[in-house]
């Protein structure tokens, strides 16, 4: 008669706190690089996106292109994305950072000029009567008004880019999607479900420190829902 082992790691079971135990640093090590690779992808992404989307906004003709350039990024496959831009980076991590980055730039290009436009005429007009510059009137009005809308699409990208950091996996530099495809590769069940629920803490986390941020930042938005 087969004696059952009396280790949750060597009965391969889906929640195993040995796990957790004796894999601390790998998780730790795993959960970092995916922090800090959707940290750069989203920043860079943003600073990319505040110009396209201030182009678009003052010159109308480059909007279509604009748009419609951001969003033939976001078409891309993953995997034609990380070949693309194989010959300017290798494989490194500043190769995910840089198509997850590119591929924030739909989301983040599209809310923000959203946000522009939305901003009212006769306010712009006001301030433009109180003697304000083009400079002073966008960082002083049109941005401020526009965060709303550019938070929402931040948001959003961020927790699409936490997903997508998986994908960098087949680069060798995918954060905790190393471990979900290593555990898929040897059907290790601890292993694929606690790095796949630390993604989504990840995700979950991110998307509830922006939405306090966007509370804090835009206070008279709370004023008018009350």
């Amino acid at each position: 008669m087969t004696v059952p082992p009396d280790d949750c790691l060597a009965r391969n079971e889906w929640i195993c706190g040995a796990y957790l135990s004796t894999r601390r640093r790998i998780l730790l090590d795993a959960t970092l690089q995916h922090v800090r690779i959707t940290v750069l992808a989203v920043l860079i992404g943003l600073l990319l996106a505040v110009p396209l989307a201030l182009l678009a906004r003052r010159l109308r003709p480059a909007a279509g292109p604009v748009l419609a350039g951001t969003t033939i990024l976001y078409t891309i496959p993953s995997l034609a994305m990380f070949s693309l831009l194989l010959p300017l980076y290798g494989l490194s991590e500043s190769l995910v950072v840089a198509g997850l980055a590119l591929y924030s730039l739909t989301l983040l290009v599209r809310n923000i000029l959203t946000g522009l436009r939305g901003v009212p005429e006769e306010t712009r007009q006001a301030a433009l009567g109180l003697g304000y510059g083009p400079l002073r009137l966008l960082l002083t009005v049109e941005l401020p008004l526009a965060l709303p809308a550019a938070m929402a699409g931040l948001r959003v990208a961020t927790v699409s880019a936490v997903s997508l950091v998986t994908l960098g996996a087949v680069v060798g530099h995918g954060g905790l999607g190393n471990l979900i495809y290593a555990g898929m590769n040897t059907y290790f069940k601890a292993q694929v479900l606690t790095a796949s629920v630390l993604c989504v803490v990840i995700a979950v986390a991110a998307d509830l420190i922006l939405l306090a941020v966007q509370r804090l930042i835009t206070p008279w938005t709370r004023t008018e829902r009350a």
